[in-house]
């Protein structure tokens, strides 16, 4: 069985329907739903809600309670420099 996580709620992938499911619900997963460590969902712009939108990056995560936040920066942009 693979295992996952969206926004810190286990998801697992069910072979048959070739889709994630939350482990909790047994439902599909939905962009959505709240972050399973503070509880807020994500931004209308799909953004983690505590940490928002970091000027130069490519993607972020504030590790939801089960992981280590991370931000990956675009190759070659120093606009974050200061």
């Amino acid at each position: 069985m693979t295992k996952s996580y969206h926004h810190g709620h286990l998801i697992v992938w069910d072979e048959k329907e070739e889709m994630w499911n939350y482990v909790d619900t047994g439902r599909p997963i939905d962009p959505d739903r709240p972050c399973f460590w503070c509880g807020w969902p994500p931004t209308p712009e799909g953004h983690d809600a505590c940490i928002g939108h970091i000027p130069g990056a490519s993607g972020a995560c504030c590790g939801h309670g089960r992981g280590v936040p991370y931000v990956m920066w675009w190759p070659n942009d120093e606009s974050f420099l200061f």
